[in-house]
């Protein structure tokens, strides 16, 4: 008798359809019915598991439900319904990132804090509140931090290799422990949710540099574990991002529900990590008046020293086009953040002129080693990225792609702290960035002290000064962290108005701060 592994996960929304996924103990049917509407699937298999994506029509607000070969599973008995709201419209997203997988117990909120995810799942289930979307920036699963749990997991499986997850059923076994929560499930299965990778979906500092892809090369299980890390984050998390349109136009899933099975997605998946271009994990959505454009930062780079770019040229001439205006609000998510505190930024620069060989080969080999000790990866270490990105947001903010917006938001995690930095720059005036991270795995209070120092103190001196001594051209804009940093596990709101944008941090138990958004500076709410 088949039963629900995971799910069900309410993934793409629209005004006219939703997305469920789910993953079951074998192959069935998997039904969803909503209301008067029904749909249904047979599972495919990949790598012994089983999976269903179904997408069932809408007519308003609804709750639905899901069977297996017709014995309903979902919804469970001690939880709240389950409600699909149609999707026309963005009055709030809410965001965030890196989220470590531990119990709720008091020994692991000690040492990980509250999970702010679990928290918000178990206030929504008290009251009517539901956000629109939640949008999910990466590290949605630690493969090479793991917890106890998934340890255990591993050693009951093999007893040599890396304690870090190297194959599909490993993977698997991440994505259950992430997703199982009682209060998440029904979170996921509740509000349409959005995601992207970051390095630690894959393993820590993936695609760094060059000389990084060129060392993993050599780590003999390495090929089993990114051919696992992106097919299990095609099946995980990439198909709830597509459009039924685009699913039905996408050769795997074709392959796939055919019986292609393993052969089919490792291929995919090797071919991917070999040849970026050949896929796009980047894509957009216009909710209502705004639109939202969630990046690639991490597949898509170009990592040839000297010609060092954040996005692939298919990937970046695709991201050109959709970045206009005529909407009410432009919103780009990056699991990276853009624009960091400006001394970091400075030092990501010049270190990557030093690693290009700016000061000659034996210093670039240093430089090289500085990057990957310490992270210097985020935009402003892809430099001419940087500055392409920042022409197109200065165009669409004065108008020369359209209408210009109220807002430019710019969303992002990975750092580990919270904060918001707005441009400072006449006519810019409406770009934010604004950086929600961790969800769940905090600095410790050492480390926070150093982030502080670094990225707010000595960096600041020493981005000042390495500019001065080197060639590296300054950015086409100045920025300022106007509120932050914050350390604790939060999530962040965002609620596009006309005209305006308000953005909550929050963690589990208090709003940390509230800013209000317009064309011109951010003032408090």
């Amino acid at each position: 008798m088949p039963e629900l592994v995971l799910g069900p996960l309410l993934r793409h929304t629209d005004g006219a359809s939703a997305t469920i996924w789910v993953e079951t103990t074998e192959p069935c049917a998997v039904t969803v019915r909503a209301g008067e509407a029904a749909a249904e699937e047979r599972t495919f298999t990949a790598h012994g598991h089983h999976y269903a994506v179904v997408d069932v029509a809408l007519d308003g607000p609804v709750a639905y439900s899901v069977e297996l070969d017709g014995r309903v599973v979902w919804p469970e008995p001690d939880l709240p319904p389950s409600v699909i709201r149609p999707l026309t419209e963005l009055r709030e997203l809410v965001f965030g990132s890196c989220r470590t997988s531990v119990p709720h117990d008091e020994p692991y909120v000690r040492t990980h804090g509250v999970d702010v995810l679990h928290a918000y799942a178990r206030r929504l289930m008290g009251t009517p509140e539901r956000p629109d979307l939640i949008l999910m920036l990466g590290d949605q699963v630690y493969a090479d931090e793991l917890t106890p749990d998934m340890k255990k997991f591993i050693a009951s499986r093999r007893d040599d290799g890396p304690e870090e997850a190297v194959d599909f059923d490993e993977y698997a076994e991440l994505y259950r422990q992430a997703w199982c929560d009682p209060p998440v499930r029904w979170l996921l299965a509740t509000v349409p949710t959005l995601m992207i990778f970051d390095d630690h979906d894959v393993r820590d500092d993936w695609n760094t540099s060059l000389a990084w892809r060129e060392r993993m090369a050599e780590v003999p299980w390495w090929d089993r574990r990114i051919v696992s890390a992106l097919g299990s984050y095609y099946v995980y998390q990439h198909l709830g991002n597509m459009t039924p349109d685009e699913r039905a136009a996408d050769p795997v899933l074709a392959a796939l529900r055919a019986g292609g099975g393993d052969d089919v997605l490792d291929a995919f998946a090797r071919r991917a990590d070999e040849k970026p271009d050949s896929v796009r994990w980047s894509y957009h959505r216009d909710l209502g008046g705004n639109r939202l454009i969630v990046l690639d930062s991490r597949s898509a780079r170009g990592l040839e020293p000297g010609r060092r770019r954040m996005l692939d040229p298919e990937e970046w001439a695709w991201f050109d086009e959709h970045a206009a205006g005529d909407v009410g609000h432009l919103i780009v998510g990056s699991s990276l953040p853009v624009l960091l505190p400006s001394g970091i930024h400075h030092v990501e620069s010049w270190n990557e002129a030093v690693c290009d060989g700016m000061w000659g080969p034996r210093l670039a080999v240093l430089g090289e080693r500085i990057r990957q000790f310490l992270d210097l990866e985020h935009w402003g270490a892809f430099r001419r990225s940087f500055e392409d990105l920042g022409r197109v947001l200065l165009d669409v903010a004065a108008g020369r792609r359209g209408r210009p917006p109220a807002t430019i938001l710019l969303l992002s995690g990975d750092v580990h702290y919270s904060y918001l930095a707005s441009v400072r720059r006449k006519g810019a005036g409406r770009i934010h960035q604004v950086v929600c991270s961790p969800i769940r795995n905090p600095l410790s209070r050492t480390l926070r002290l150093a982030n502080i120092a670094a990225s707010f103190g000595l960096a600041s001196v020493l981005g000042r000064l390495l500019n001065l001594m080197s060639r590296v051209p300054g950015p086409p804009f100045r920025w300022k962290i106007t509120k932050g940093p914050w350390f604790p596990n939060m999530m962040t709101s965002v609620r596009p108005e006309e005209g305006a944008a308000t953005v909550t941090w929050f963690t589990h138990d208090r709003d940390v701060a509230s800013v209000r958004l317009t064309p011109r500076e951010g003032r408090r709410a």
